[in-house]
Order: structure tokens, then sequence, then C-alpha cells
């Protein structure tokens, strides 16, 4: 069996790649933890301060393959990641490495609004003099956060666009931009069955479903029954770093002040305004493994919202 380590594997994405990861028969799963634990199987720590403990923890356990799914919060791509990349070029075991994306391919003029991107940018550039063979995941947004909490999820709750619950939407732009939601755990399916590929490609698609808001406004309205209050942020709205309030933002801002709620949703909602969260589905996974049925918009709102 090929020993495959998930970095930061009891984080959210973290964790519902190893979830599926654990599921295979031919990978041998291990975590890359900054503690002890006794609970998770295979669980090694690291220290992502220091390099050579990194390429001992590499070499001693024959990791193959290292999945970094660190948080972009802090300083964990700007030190962490490039750091575990330092450790896996070292390694004499170590050939493949997945950075840590899970979301759009970031314009590079995102760093203006978001610094911590920083560590992004320089892991892939590092990434690509490293001699290691490399991916990152485009995947758009997660679909996860428009469902309820019936839906099986490990990501941290977020409203963008949408109160589903309270039927309001205040759409970014015009709404007839297309965008690409994808379900976490489709997402670390595809990923897992992209292990067995002989070659990766600097960028692995993956597209769960692709809507404009419109269309997912007219899906939204008929899973639950009625209209919807609907407003439109413009572009230069957005580009204010300002966004309309839905309800249920409000029970955001205990862990998510609302000044700081409202710039970062108004940047991932400017993404999708722009066309920046619409992932081609030429050349993607889903051609690569057509036997993975992704879930759609549709058939989540139809399954988690109808009539509710």
């Amino acid at each position: 069996m090929v020993n495959v380590a998930v970095a930061g594997g009891t984080g959210d994405v973290g964790r519902t790649i190893l979830e599926i990861l654990q599921a295979s028969t031919k990978y041998q799963a291990f975590v890359l933890s900054r503690k002890p634990s006794a609970v998770i199987p295979n669980n090694l720590v690291a220290d992502y301060n220091n390099i050579d403990q990194l390429v001992s923890v590499l070499e001693k356990n024959k990791i193959h393959t290292v999945i970094c799914a660190l948080s972009v919060e802090g300083d964990s791509l700007a030190k962490s990641q490039l750091n575990l990349i330092q450790a896996a070029t070292q390694s004499q075991v170590t050939k493949r490495f997945i950075a840590s994306g899970y979301a759009i391919p970031y314009p590079q003029e995102a760093l203006g609004v978001l610094p911590q991107l920083k560590g992004y940018f320089d892991g892939l550039e590092q990434l690509r003099n490293s001699g290691l063979e490399w991916t990152v995941f485009h995947i758009g947004m997660f679909m996860d956060y428009f469902a309820t909490p019936a839906l099986k999820s490990y990501l941290k709750p977020h409203v963008a666009a949408f109160d589903i619950e309270n039927k309001v939407a205040a759409i970014p732009g015009d709404g007839n931009v297309p965008v690409t939601l994808t379900y976490s755990f489709d997402m670390a399916r595809f990923l897992v069955a992209s292990l067995d590929l002989e070659h990766w490609e600097e960028e692995s698609r993956v597209v769960g479903d692709e809507v404009t808001w419109n269309e997912f406004l007219a899906l939204a309205e008929e899973a639950r029954g009625s209209k919807f209050e609907v407003c439109y942020d413009d572009i230069d709205k957005l580009r204010r770093f300002e966004i309309t309030e839905l309800p249920v933002h409000k029970t955001f801002y205990d862990r998510f002040p609302k000044e700081a709620f409202q710039f970062f949703t108004s940047i991932f909602e400017r993404f999708t305004a722009e066309g920046n969260s619409h992932i081609s589905k030429a050349g993607s996974l889903n051609e690569r493994f057509p036997d993975i049925k992704p879930l759609s918009v549709m058939e989540m709102l139809n399954t988690y919202w109808k009539n509710g």
C-alpha cells in the first residue's frame, strides 16, 4: 500500500479528505498533526517550524504523497506549508504533493486585499521548483454552505448571497455569471481517485455543478415553495467591501465581527460576480472519473430545503 499523509487532517477540509482516504484499500492514511493523539489512527506529530524533523517523519513513515489541507488563516500557508514543501523536497521517499487550495484559482490581484494568500502563491512557486509531482485543487465554492445541517459536512457554517432559511437573497453582480459549487465530500472522492493517476496536472479541477445565481434563485424558490425577497449588490458596492446584510448574518457576528465578515464575504462574492468562481469542466477530473456523480444544486436544494 502507498502511504499518504494529510497535513491538517483534523481540520474541516482535511478531515473530509481523511475520511474518504481511510476508506480506500489502496492507500494507508496518516495524519500530520501538531499534537499527539491516542484517538486518531496513524497520527504523526509534525513540528512545522522544524524542517529536519518533518523530513525525518516523512522518511521514517515512508510517506509517498503529502496532501496539504492546512488553513489559509494566519501563517499556516506562509510558514507551515512552505516548510512542509521543503521537507517533502528533501525527503528521499516523498514524490507527490497536493497544495492547500480547495477553492478558486485566485487572481494575483487578490493579494491586494487578502495578503494571507501570499503563502498560497509562494507555495505554488516553490512546488514548481521542487522536483516533486504536484497539483492544487480548484473546485469553485463549497456547496455545503448553502445546505442545511442535515447535509453531512465538517466545514464551518458560512452564508453568502442566499439566506435560504429566511427566503432572502442579496445576489452579487447581475446574477448571470456562472458559478461552480462543489460538495466537499465529492471533492474528496475525486481527490482520492486522482491518487491513481500516473500523471498530475498542476491544476486539478473538480466541478460539482455550474449555475448562475439567478438560476440558483429559481431553484431555491421552487424548493422552498415561495418567492424570495431579492436585491442585487453591484460590483462597485462589493469593491467598497459592502454587502447587503441577510437576516442569518447576525448569527455569525459573535465569532466573526460584522465589519470583518462583510469585508471577507464581499471579496468572495465579487469573485463570483467577476467570473473567477467558475471552473471549466473541460479537462477536469469529472471527465477522468465519470463514475463519480457529484451532488447537483437541484438535488441539494430539493433534498435539504424542499418546502421546509
